[in-house]
């Protein structure tokens, strides 16, 4: 499978938007973004302009698929998808991602980042419902329980994330137990709830075209 090995810094400045991708070192004084808040690249320093309407939705769609750390084809997949469902398509959206299960992880505080709570689930670390999950896209239900195994609460990542999930806090929509290193998905979150600025008609427009 496809991923993307490069720096995850570079994803941050080139939207002009801290993503939070590598858990505690976005919140120091090592970020990158921080330190050079401008594109990367050769002539980063030189962007700018206004961007055309195209560029402003492919910008958003890139935006959003690099907060939840996936690539296009199935980006693409999860759009299709809600665009099949009853409602607002954008809104859909960001409720197939929210309720991945490596995003639920990281929500939960059982990992740093994204991409340490794929790595996690990957190495048969969590089981939801006391099955053992370990596909990072499962899609999570409300009512569905996900806790680290009992083998795994020892593993120096999870102990580290959950000490650190307070800069960050549990949505209102997860009820986390923390001394059982196990939450649950209370329901799905409102639009207003997802807090990060996300324009998701701009992609609903990108994909009708």
């Amino acid at each position: 499978m496809a991923r993307y090995r490069d720096s995850s810094c570079r994803l941050c400045r080139r939207e002009n938007l801290k993503l939070f991708l590598k858990g505690d070192r976005c919140y120091g004084d090592k970020c990158a973004f921080e330190r050079r808040a401008y594109a990367p690249g050769q002539h980063g320093q030189r962007r700018g302009g206004k961007l055309s309407d195209y560029s402003q939705q492919l910008r958003e769609k890139q935006k959003v698929k690099r907060i939840y750390g996936i690539l296009e084809k199935q980006f693409k997949g999860y759009y299709y998808r809600a665009e099949r469902q009853k409602g607002i398509t954008g809104t859909n959206l960001l409720l197939l991602l929210e309720s991945r299960l490596d995003n639920v992880v990281y929500k939960m505080g059982f990992a740093a980042s994204r991409t340490q709570a794929r790595q996690l689930i990957r190495h048969n670390h969590f089981l939801v419902n006391q099955k053992k999950v370990n596909i990072p896209s499962y899609q999570v239900k409300v009512g569905d329980v996900v806790e680290a195994k009992e083998k795994s609460r020892e593993v120096s990542q999870i102990i580290e994330a959950m000490e650190t999930v307070v800069r960050r806090g549990v949505p209102g929509w997860m009820e986390v137990e923390k001394e059982a290193f196990k939450g649950m998905m209370k329901g799905l979150p409102n639009r207003e709830d997802l807090t990060m600025p996300i324009q998701e008609q701009l992609i609903v427009e990108l994909y009708s075209k």
